[in-house]
């Protein structure tokens, strides 16, 4: 035990001390802080609490100063003047929607801490697009409620974010999306550290001080010491249709919901009903966030004259088929599908009925852009006519509302229901966990060796080839010549991924076809395999992805060699394809889809020949040529007529003959023409992209026609739009294009028909244009 003597002095003043007791005590030593710096080491505790280790003479505490804020001049914002910025902001772009208690807090925080520059400024429009994203960011729900502490704790935190009106930001722009507080870059920097208690230092930043925030927030800036890790294969998923997540939107909260059930195939007919209501869902939802189908309140306010003069600006209003009761002769636009009814007639159906439909004088806008056939969800603008006696007419069954509805519906336009861009589609709110590390592991493993070796070829490439038939000898002489031509590459520059799409035999398998049994089938296979074995690199470094076709009899008809070709080229070069490294053959689905780094790039793979089916099962319409040209022959019938009518009669009054063109317009007329006219396998490839993406569904077709599995029908939709589609539709030319965001690509069969010793196919780097190659073997 170690005892301590005290400073000060003793009580007793009169007692007098001996010149030993002077002599012995020593000196007390100067305090800590006036002590040279020089000085040795010393053995005294410099504690007044020795039991506590409390230091003598504590630190004084750090006070921030508190950060000057500008002055505001609160005012009292009635709520329905922030009422239309509100909508636009929670509404339209968040859709999100506002109680009368939530726009009532929303304006008297506005009013207090924006002040008078809450419109000029556009201060409001900052503080409501903060609370909105904060809100989503919480999951507090579709509605937005006044009284629920989550808008309050919302406000509290922004409150304390404000000066001037404004929201204070760090100096590296801003906190992170986990709190959803933008801040302005133009502010004081030591500001958003004295909120934090911290003292105002350059070195300590707010992403330094948000490091263990969520996901988005790590640093993956260090390379990864791994060596799978850092080649582009590992980061690649393969998912077939039975392993994608069913989900389906519910319309009241706005969302889509996942689906826990365990799907069959068998299940109820009301599964068939909620495949066709959750399809059309997607697609209504989608059209309203489209800006020809949102209602402006100054165009709705405007006189007719005005309306009439700017037609281009209107909104479109779609209606459904049970309000066209009692409406005879009224001009109406349509979202349904189109059906055939047992009549043999055509007719339009959506959620509430299905009513008969006239599609001979109806248009296609554009013109000749995109296939109509019975099961698309399509557009329809025209009027509705009722007829008198309905009842006992057709084979329906029903009539009124649910049924169909007595009368017609003629169509004069027709067009498909406009796509939406992926990037639209999911916003920001999908990339808030992995979004940020996969795009700089993209940017680390993919994009920057193609641009430090820009003569190589990319790691990030895929190769697919389409109509492989296994039973031609030369389809296996076009594979061979085509991985020869890869197997030359540079270690490290070998594509990651060759996918083979059927069908692998010209006939039907199972059905006892031309080709064989199983027995044969699986010989094919075990030649496949003996192809692929005599390139060992590409075996080892690529993942094959196995696509079937219709005539394909699948997973338990396939042969076992190529697993065996791969596992033993793997074995030889000591690699294991359970560690992730070596290459690996894949028996997917189709559909089937390939993940590369997350939500970053997602390709679809289906076969299918959609070209040839939508060529037999399209509705024929009238074309514009056809038009102009009845209406000319009209009118030489009625000027024939007119003159040879009698002299006292009098004439109907016809509008003036056209006045000859100008010279301006004839020259412009001769440039038109001049410029060369698109080839036509470029007009059929662009016929069946736009009418593909904007249905959103791999088969729009009748269930007679194209029979899907009820349960697994969300395998099939493309909604949001695939970064890539690979389409391998043999009865459709080759080609490479993108719509909206979408690169779509079709590599047809790998023998070309007519020319003899040339095979073809799609090299598609990701991210970019692919291109359609071809050789001689």
């Amino acid at each position: 035990m170690m005892i301590i003597q005290s400073p000060k002095k003793s009580p007793r003043k009169n007692q007098a001390k001996s010149p030993e007791k002077v002599a012995k005590r020593a000196k007390p030593p100067p305090p800590p802080f006036f002590a040279p710096k020089n000085a040795g080491p010393s053995s005294a505790i410099p504690s007044s609490s020795p039991a506590f280790a409390t230091p003598a003479h504590p630190l004084r505490p750090f006070q921030p100063p508190a950060p000057a804020k500008a002055a505001v001049l609160p005012i009292i914002l009635p709520p329905a003047t922030l009422r239309p910025l509100a909508f636009r902001t929670f509404t339209k772009k968040h859709s999100l929607t506002l109680t009368s208690s939530a726009l009532q807090e929303l304006a008297t925080f506005i009013g207090r801490h924006c002040g008078s520059g809450w419109r000029e400024e556009g201060l409001a429009e900052k503080v409501l697009e903060e609370v909105a994203r904060a809100w989503k960011n919480c999951n507090g729900g579709v509605i937005v409620e006044g009284t629920s502490p989550e808008l309050k704790d919302i406000l509290k935190t922004l409150e304390g974010n404000m000066s001037g009106g404004k929201i204070l930001t760090g100096p590296r722009g801003g906190l992170s999306r986990q709190n959803s507080l933008m801040l302005e870059p133009t502010d004081d920097a030591d500001n958003s550290n004295t909120r934090l208690g911290l003292r105002p230092a350059t070195t300590l930043t707010r992403d330094d001080s948000q490091a263990s925030f969520g996901m988005s927030a790590m640093d993956f800036d260090e390379e990864p010491d791994d060596e799978g890790v850092r080649d582009v294969r590992r980061w690649l998923k393969v998912i077939s249709a039975f392993d994608q997540p069913r989900y389906t939107y519910n319309v009241a909260k706005k969302h889509f919901e996942r689906i826990t059930s365990k799907p069959s195939l068998l299940p109820s007919a009301s599964h068939k009903t909620e495949a066709f209501r959750n399809r059309y869902n997607v697609i209504h939802q989608r059209l309203l966030r489209n800006e020809a189908f949102q209602t402006s309140a100054v165009t709705s306010a405007r006189s007719s004259a005005l309306r009439r003069g700017a037609s281009s600006m209107q909104s479109h209003k779609i209606t459904p088929v049970a309000n066209l009761l009692g409406r005879h002769g009224t001009n109406h636009m349509l979202l349904g599908m189109l059906v055939i009814l047992p009549t043999g007639n055509l007719a339009i159906s959506d959620l509430t009925g299905t009513i008969a439909l006239d599609l001979s004088h109806a248009v296609a806008i554009p013109e000749d852009s995109a296939w109509f056939t019975p099961g698309m969800i399509v557009l329809v603008d025209g009027i509705y006519e009722e007829e008198e006696e309905s009842v006992g007419r057709g084979l329906s069954g029903s009539s009124g509302v649910g049924g169909t509805i007595g009368g017609r519906f003629q169509g004069f336009f027709i067009g498909q229901p406009p796509c939406e861009k992926r990037r639209v589609t999911l916003g920001i709110s999908s990339e808030r966990a992995v979004g940020s590390r996969m795009r700089k592991l993209e940017q680390r493993l993919l994009r920057q060796p193609a641009l430090a070796n820009p003569d190589s070829p990319g790691r990030g490439r895929v190769v697919i080839v389409g109509e492989l038939n296994l039973d031609q000898p030369r389809s296996l002489q076009a594979l061979k010549k085509i991985l020869s031509l890869y197997a030359t590459d540079p270690e490290g520059s070998t594509p990651m991924a060759f996918v083979l799409a059927g069908n692998f035999t010209t006939h039907a398998v199972m059905a006892r076809g031309g080709s064989g049994g199983s027995i044969e089938y699986k010989e094919f296979f075990d030649a496949l395999a003996s192809t692929l074995a005599d390139f060992p690199m590409l075996l080892t470094t690529a993942t094959f992805v196995f696509v079937p076709g219709d005539n394909d009899g699948w997973v338990s008809a396939f042969s076992g060699a190529p697993p065996r070709v791969f596992a033993a080229a793997n074995a030889e070069a000591g690699l294991s394809s359970a560690d992730g490294k070596g290459g690996e053959a894949i028996w997917t689905s189709n559909p089937s889809r390939l993940s590369l780094f997350g939500p970053n790039h997602e390709i679809v793979l289906f076969r299918d020949d959609m070209s040839a089916r939508l060529r037999r099962s399209s509705v024929r319409l009238k074309s514009k040529a056809s038009t102009t040209a009845t209406a000319d022959t009209d009118a030489d019938a009625n000027a024939n007529t007119n003159a040879n009518r009698p002299p006292g009669e009098d004439a109907m009054d016809l509008d003036p003959p056209p006045s000859p063109p100008s010279p301006s317009d004839q020259n412009q007329k001769n440039q038109t023409s001049d410029e060369p006219p698109l080839p036509y396998d470029t007009l059929v490839a662009r016929k069946l992209v736009k009418t593909i993406l904007d249905q959103g569904h791999l088969a729009p077709f009748r269930p007679a026609v194209r029979p899907l599995h009820w349960d697994h029908a969300a395998a099939l939709h493309l909604y949001p739009l695939p970064t890539a589609l690979a389409l391998v539709d043999p009865s459709a030319p080759p080609f490479c294009l993108t719509y909206e965001g979408c690169h779509v690509v079709n590599p047809g069969a790998v023998l070309v028909a007519g020319r003899r010793g040339v095979a073809r196919w799609v090299e598609y780097p990701v991210g970019r244009q692919g291109r359609v190659r071809e050789c001689t073997f």
